[in-house]
């Protein structure tokens, strides 16, 4: 657990505990229970920079199409089984591509932010896609399609985000474990369902996802800093 900070260690006992308790006491599933827990690791493992949340979020994307399906949440399903799925593997890819030499804070990869002219035409993409995804869900019987068109919109947007390294993604996927929060503890009280411990992975993503935000701007901070301090060590080398 090295480079582990008290409030990730914190953080991950605690919502591991209660999704353990959830399964015992409430009768979770435990294709839920492996889906929360997986989830929790690979989202923790992004807030740090590391390449191997990819690994856990194999694991987690698939049990949670199959579960976001039994439950009608079919953007939720389409959304992780034909896009976060296979994006792990190009994740891991990319990641390995842009590796940093050197870190101070663990991390294994360059942080890079957006410009405000790439925020504007982000909002503008998510706008329109959510409209016209959340007519799609309706056509085909979807449940909850409002709440679920835009958080399945920004959790693409995001997950880009993610890949190319930009640390606005944070952002979105703040709203996006908001709205996920949402979506499933109105899915749970009509349906009657017992998946509990999704309802708990996502507010335990909602948590991370603020960190993740504050970390990656720390880590980007740093890794200018530590860029502009080579920069000037080979300019005194080249001058000397």
């Amino acid at each position: 657990m090295k480079n582990w900070t008290k409030f990730e260690l914190a953080w991950l006992g605690v919502f591991t505990l209660v999704n353990i308790y959830l399964f015992f006491a409430w009768g979770d599933s435990l294709l839920g229970l492996i889906s929360s827990l997986t989830g929790m690791l690979c989202v923790v493992l992004v807030a740090k920079g590391k390449i191997s949340n990819y690994y856990f979020g194999i694991v987690q994307t698939g049990t949670y199409a199959y579960i976001s399906y039994t439950y009608g949440l079919y953007g939720e399903a389409m959304l992780n089984g034909l896009f976060y799925f296979p994006l792990q593997f190009v994740g891991i890819y990319l990641w390995n591509k842009n590796k940093v030499d050197q870190s101070t804070t663990g991390e294994d990869v360059k942080v890079k932010t957006l410009t405000k002219i790439q925020w504007i035409q982000l909002i503008v993409i998510a706008v329109i896609t959510s409209v016209l995804y959340a007519y799609f869900l309706h056509l085909i019987g979807g449940q909850q399609v409002r709440i679920d068109s835009v958080a399945v919109v920004l959790s693409i947007i995001a997950q880009i985000l993610m890949i190319k390294r930009y640390a606005e993604q944070w952002v979105l996927w703040i709203v996006v474990n908001g709205l996920s929060i949402v979506l499933w503890a109105i899915t749970l009280l009509q349906s009657g369902g017992n998946d509990w411990s999704m309802l708990v992975m996502w507010t335990a993503f909602l948590v991370n996802s603020i960190y993740g935000y504050v970390n990656w701007i720390k880590m980007s901070k740093e890794q200018d800093d530590v860029g502009g301090l080579m920069e000037s060590e080979s300019k005194l080398i080249l001058e000397g």
